[in-house]
């Protein structure tokens, strides 16, 4: 009997093994058991909870094309390529009925299929037409034809007063459908080619896995279904096709999969993707268990993944939590504390963190006068620096690589051209750090952060913003580090759009800074991470409590009261006692 593999990776928790073809589809049902598809046209019914297969159910004998089970858990409906239609057991996994076998006729692949949320009616879709099932009988209520291609069909789980609404993705377009008994109206408010939908509970939202041409980009995108306008950007990440995507039950996260051989997990609230589950093939399905803790993923290679996601992954405003998650990330700070990227005496270090520049440059000029070594240039390279005069931070660190190339040589002179906005030739010289890291996982972390920093610094906010989030979902890497530097980037676009005026810019940028610094609240991150406080000046020690405050000051200014009164109170009971009463005085004057 089949069973689940334990997996000794950290977040990858067991696989499906021991079937022996590739996984089609996969779809998990509310009482902690799961159904598989694959392409030899077997269907596999799981107890989840003991791994064992409970039910092989076979039927088709073509590749099972599309799968669904019914809200209420009655049902299990599969597709083929052939055209069979077959409706099964929901809790037996025994086939129910022998009518629908060629719903779409002979050769006519179904492309997709959902249930209603009252489970009483199935559609299906093949070619361009789309076929609505009563559950109750089996037979057909009514079929419609869209004249393109279906891709992806998904009822939504209100229905409105025209009836159930129906969303068909095509490959010229998204079709909005409210289906009755006799007729169904029709609109194509969504110009854009999909092959993945999902709906939010109250219905209110659709995201789509699109795709365009000219220039070839693969996004997810999310549309207000009252206005049938785009929220927001599209959400960037994916290098091929999305094959699938879905949400957790309370629309909080979405989990993508994708023909790049990934399946990310994205952050609703702000669009972010908060990790990446590597696999060794593409990736042809995805959803969360019935209790949303987990991702199951459908792979090429013939196995289905089962993935951690805690909350401790989404810190949305409370304060950090004792999970997996959470102390994976403290063990990981940790065992990074004692890593500096920079050979730097302690006391040009010291003076560095405290501003002293005085005496971090007699002690480096008294080096370079004794023995004028590359490191002692390329350390003044960074408190000129430090001091914004570009000019003489560019001509100790070229010094500095002349006499010997190195990492701090190099580093030295990249920031040097961010500060004088010579972005090209900066980006050229952390290429060349990158040489001198000899393959060290800490060191090219750390050169990747700083790297964002002095490109962002540069003014190159989004490019700066899209590498630490790429760095923060990758495995094996600090993540406080990535959460800090999150944080504190993310203050300064707030208080940039504070200065233009735009507030509701702001309290997204603060809102994201808040929920990355739960990552590191009440960690010393002033000590841990000195090395950017060296080199930028950075003052980790407020970080949280800054982020917080101007999360709450942005709110007032889009006059949203209550949520900057909630806002100012979280701040008071997460606060030492020692800045309670400075934080009261600061509300006091803010009303």
């Amino acid at each position: 009997m089949a069973l689940l593999i334990p997996n000794t990776t950290p977040i990858q928790v067991r696989a499906f093994e021991d079937h022996g073809d590739r996984i089609i589809a996969i779809t998990s049902l509310h009482d902690e058991r799961i159904v598989t598809a694959f392409d030899n046209g077997m269907l596999c019914l799981w107890d989840f909870k003991t791994g064992l297969v409970l039910k092989k159910m076979e039927g088709h004998r073509s590749w099972v094309s599309a799968l669904a089970a019914s809200p209420d858990g009655k049902w299990i409906a599969s597709g083929d390529r052939t055209g069979k239609l077959i409706a099964w057991d929901g809790k037996t996994g025994e086939l129910l009925n022998q009518e629908i076998h060629k719903a779409h006729g002979y050769q006519a692949s179904i492309s997709s299929l959902d249930f209603s949320s009252d489970s009483m009616t199935l559609a299906s879709g093949s070619g361009s037409t789309t076929k609505l099932w009563s559950t109750s009988t089996w037979e057909m209520q009514h079929s419609f034809d869209c004249d393109v291609n279906i891709l992806c069909i998904r009822y939504s789980p209100i229905p409105c007063y025209h009836g159930a609404v129906l969303a068909i993705a095509t490959d010229h377009g998204v079709r909005i459908y409210w289906c009755h008994t006799s007729n169904s109206e029709f609109r194509a408010p969504i110009q854009v080619t999909c092959n993945s939908l999902a709906w939010t509970r109250d219905g209110s939202r659709l995201l789509l896995g699109a795709y365009t041409s000219y220039p070839k980009v693969h996004t997810i995108q999310e549309w207000d279904t009252t206005t049938w306008q785009q929220v927001g950007d599209p959400w960037k990440g994916h290098l091929e096709g999305i094959s699938a995507i879905s949400l957790n039950y309370s629309g909080t996260l979405l989990a993508s999969a994708s023909y790049d051989k990934c399946v990310r997990l994205w952050r609703r609230s702000d669009q972010r993707t908060i990790a990446i589950f590597k696999h060794s093939a593409m990736v042809n399905c995805v959803t969360f268990s019935a209790d949303d803790k987990y991702i199951l993923s459908g792979c090429a290679d013939k196995k289905i993944s089962q993935w951690l996601t805690s909350d401790d992954t989404l810190p949305e405003g409370g304060g950090p939590k004792d999970g997996l998650m959470k102390e994976q990330a403290k063990h990981q700070a940790q065992a990074y504390s004692d890593f500096k990227i920079l050979d730097m005496n302690p006391t040009v270090r010291n003076a560095c963190i405290v501003g002293d520049w005085p005496t971090a440059e007699k002690v480096l000029n008294l080096d370079i006068d004794n023995n004028a070594n590359h490191i002692a240039y390329a350390n003044r390279a960074f408190v000129m620096a430090r001091k914004c005069d570009w000019d003489k931070a560019l001509q100790d660190a070229i010094r500095s690589v002349s006499i010997q190339p190195s990492l701090a040589g190099h580093i030295s002179k990249a920031i040097a051209f961010c500060g004088k906005k010579q972005v090209v030739a900066a980006r050229m010289s952390f290429d060349l750090a990158s040489v001198f890291t000899n393959g060290d996982l800490m060191t090219d972390h750390f050169l990747f952060l700083i790297k964002a920093i002095a490109l962002f610094n540069a003014n190159e906010h989004q490019e700066a913003m899209t590498r630490i989030g790429e760095l923060a979902a990758c495995p094996n890497i600090d993540p406080v580090a990535c959460r800090v530097v999150e944080a504190y980037l993310r203050v300064q676009l707030g208080n940039i759009a504070l200065d233009g005026r735009r507030h509701n810019e702001a309290v997204e940028h603060f809102t994201s800074a808040v929920n990355a610094s739960t990552f590191f609240y009440k960690l010393p991150i002033h000590s841990t991470y000195d090395e950017f406080i060296a080199l930028f000046g950075w003052d980790l020690k407020s970080l949280w409590q800054t982020a917080n405050q101007q999360q709450c000051y942005a709110l007032f200014r889009a006059g949203s009261s209550g949520a900057a009164i909630e806002s100012y109170q979280f701040i008071l009971d997460k606060a030492d006692e020692d800045v309670k009463a400075d934080i009261r005085a600061w509300f006091t004057a803010l009303k």
